[in-house]
């Protein structure tokens, strides 16, 4: 069974046990890690840092790890607690949902403020109709969107979150004016799913392995995808395949503590490759329908820097920020 994006690992939450949890006693000489995980127990935020935690703990390259949930405004209550602390061995959970949280919330700290540390995975998304849809290919939804953008509902989840950018982009990318776009806030997973397979709203999105199921058995219709190229295993045509620019992966991965030093950087780097690069990492990657995305320190801080720039833009277009 797939874990989604905002569901829960059930072994994971036996494990956490609460908001706040280490996996026994010391066994390694390795830093005692503390993460933040920036929501409460079952988002995706939360399912990654015990995962990290976990694998990190059996490796034996940390001497304890912890995870404490901090909940709230899309991941910036978290962002203003970490900052503060800037405790040595501390890290963060974000995303890009975060991003554009910060944005949105106009919070008081920024992603400017940590040190990036490593992507770790992601979800692409596809853009699903239902089955009684007359929509039956991307072609068909660009047709009905510009014959008549106000016919055509978007669902997903909040404004200003990855459902929005990717249905944004895919209107942007055939010359569709996105603040004429109808989307409609409709949650995700078990919330959204209703809604889509009824045709109640036209076209929804969020991460593949929420619809999986209900694609294979025939309830919706995925008509594309926004990866780079098509994902193993997974019969879904890209948006760029189709001739719509569009690419979005809702990823997400771990910040450090402001203003650590270039040792420390390196050393909890090390700590989160060897994680990223081990068989349990790739398991668990496969079990939730991620995709395993590591990018080190140095490589994450320039993508990290391009996405702030891109979500800014698109959350002004979208009239969500000036």
């Amino acid at each position: 069974m797939n874990i989604t994006r905002r569901s829960f690992n059930a072994g994971l939450a036996a494990v956490a046990g609460g908001s706040l949890a280490g996996l026994g006693p010391a066994h390694a000489a390795g830093p005692s890690i503390e993460m933040i995980a920036a929501a409460g127990p079952g988002g995706g935020y939360d399912t990654l840092a015990r995962t990290v935690q976990q694998i990190a703990q059996g490796q034996k390259t940390v001497s304890s790890a912890q995870v404490l949930n901090v909940p709230g405004a899309g991941g910036t209550v978290g962002l203003a607690q970490f900052v503060n602390a800037k405790k040595p061995n501390g890290m963060l959970t974000v995303g890009l949902g975060m991003v554009g949280a910060v944005i949105l919330n106009k919070a008081p700290v920024t992603l400017d403020q940590v040190t990036p540390l490593a992507r770790l995975q992601g979800e692409y998304q596809p853009l699903v109709v239902s089955a009684q849809s007359d929509i039956k290919t991307l072609d068909d939804l660009v047709k009905k969107y510009k014959d008549n953008p106000g016919s055509v509902s978007w669902g997903g989840f909040g404004l200003g979150s990855p459902d929005h950018l990717v249905s944004a982009l895919v209107v942007k990318a055939v010359g569709g004016d996105v603040t004429k776009m109808n989307y409609i806030v409709v949650g995700a997973g078990g919330e959204m799913l209703p809604f889509v397979i009824s045709n109640k709203v036209t076209v929804a999105t969020g991460g593949y392995a929420e619809f999986a199921d209900h694609i294979k058995s025939g309830k919706l219709r995925a008509i594309g995808m926004s990866s780079p190229q098509r994902l193993a295993g997974i019969d879904v045509p890209t948006f760029k395949e189709q001739g719509v620019d569009a690419e979005l992966v809702n990823w997400r991965g771990l910040v450090a503590s402001p203003g650590i030093d270039a040792a420390k950087l390196e050393e909890l780097d090390g700590v989160i490759a060897k994680v990223a690069k081990s068989d349990e990492w790739a398991k668990a990657c496969k079990d939730r329908g991620w995709e395993n995305l590591h990018m080190p320190a140095a490589e994450f801080k320039t993508f990290l820097d391009t996405e702030k720039t891109r979500v800014a833009s698109l959350l002004k277009e979208l009239g969500l920020a000036s």
